[in-house]
């Protein structure tokens, strides 16, 4: 039997960090969108269920396009079961939304709620709370003749440190009987070995929203063989559009044209990899490659590093407009450090140089402070206008 295991749609959310009014209203809609093709794309390939381990949703204010959009979704494909574990993210008013919920729409509560599918698998879930977080781990008995997905939500944790929400401790899950543990909060693929029976898992969020979300996104499809009890998993890659913040190494160039250069040169050879984990349990190789190149559909952030000169002028903004042409959407930060060549202003007579030799001697300030004053006092006394720090 075949089901997928996906969590943090964060469908509604906002998407206007960065993002312009027009794309930000696009991004919203592709998230949609990307929960509706997650959900054709079980239907086409005979998936049976669907495990949604969390925010569905981003807000407690979700538009009815979206509300309606998910109930169609749910309602038009009968032949696949839904299991919606409610995140700290959800709201009621989804649910409030129908009087009677549809039969192939499965939740949970405050207490363990366990639903058969088909012969022998078992989906048990529970909503953490304070109330009862103390008592979750104890509370949970399952029958060992059968094959338990459980799923939870919060941050994993090895050790038993306190009993507060969102916070699930493996240690105490050890030897329950849970051959798979589908969770949700981090939003990157994790995964890894829960005892000597059972995995735990991360499917990471459906689509990246920010530049702390980068990489490759999608959801994993279990494959379980209920005649032995055994799964299978796979990463699959889903998102409609990728995040990268690609660094780049700019000390050796002097004019714009050549960091522009350099930018280019590192973009058309960046490889953004798979997670590692993602990677041991990518089966299909030949349709799921282990890096994919940065496309023009992608959000790209640019990293300069290296050490610059302290008369260097690195215009952000003129390679940020350079770049927009070439992607969905493009940012570029200055991450550089400043270098002082103190012996070529050690005899400049000129008021340059006395304004370096007398910055370099103050002992109040740090090197990383020197070399800052010196770059803006050195601009203000070209004449540039200095707004601020950049």
């Amino acid at each position: 039997m075949r089901l997928i295991h996906c969590a943090d749609l964060h469908l509604d959310s906002g998407m206007r960090t960065h993002l312009t009014k027009e794309k930000a209203r696009e991004r919203k809609k592709e998230l949609l969108l990307t929960f509706q093709r997650m959900v054709e794309y079980a239907a086409e390939n005979e998936v049976e269920a669907i495990l949604i381990a969390g925010d569905l949703f981003d807000t407690r204010n979700i538009s009815a396009t979206a509300c309606h959009a998910v109930w169609d979704a749910v309602c038009s494909h009968s032949e696949i079961t839904f299991f919606y574990l409610k995140g700290n993210h959800d709201t009621e008013r989804f649910l409030a939304e129908r009087e009677i919920l549809p039969d192939n729409f499965k939740t949970f509560g405050t207490e363990w709620t366990s639903w058969p599918l088909g012969e022998r698998i078992v989906v048990s879930g529970l909503e953490l709370t304070e109330e009862n977080a103390g008592n979750a781990y104890h509370s949970l008995v399952l029958r060992p003749e059968k094959f338990h997905i459980v799923m939870l939500h919060g941050q994993e944790t090895k050790t038993g440190a306190k009993d507060r929400a969102q916070v699930i401790r493996l240690r105490d899950l050890k030897h329950k009987g849970i051959d798979y543990l589908a969770l949700r909060h981090i939003h990157s693929y994790k995964e890894g070995q829960s005892d000597a029976h059972g995995v735990w898992c991360y499917p990471g969020c459906l689509e990246g929203r920010g530049f702390d979300e980068c990489g490759e996104h999608g959801f994993v499809l279990l494959d379980v063989d209920e005649s032995v009890g055994t799964c299978t998993r796979r990463f699959v890659p889903f998102a409609s559009r990728r995040l990268w913040e690609v660094p780049v190494d700019i000390s050796a160039c002097e004019t714009p044209a050549e960091m522009l250069g350099r930018i280019r040169e590192a973009l058309g050879g960046f490889k953004g990899e798979l997670p590692e984990a993602a990677k041991q349990i990518s089966m299909d190789t030949d349709t799921l490659p282990v890096w994919r190149p940065v496309t023009s559909t992608d959000l790209v952030k640019v990293v300069l590093t290296g050490e610059m000169d302290v008369e260097s002028r690195i215009d952000s903004d003129y390679l940020q407009k350079s770049l927009e042409p070439d992607f969905y959407f493009a940012k570029v930060s200055d991450e550089t450090t400043l270098r002082v060549d103190a012996d070529r202003f050690s005899l400049d007579e000129t008021l340059k140089g006395e304004f370096v030799r007398t910055v370099m001697a103050a002992e109040d300030l740090s090197e990383e402070e020197r070399a800052t004053v010196i770059r803006f006092g050195l601009r203000a006394i070209a004449g540039e206008e200095v707004l601020g720090c950049d």
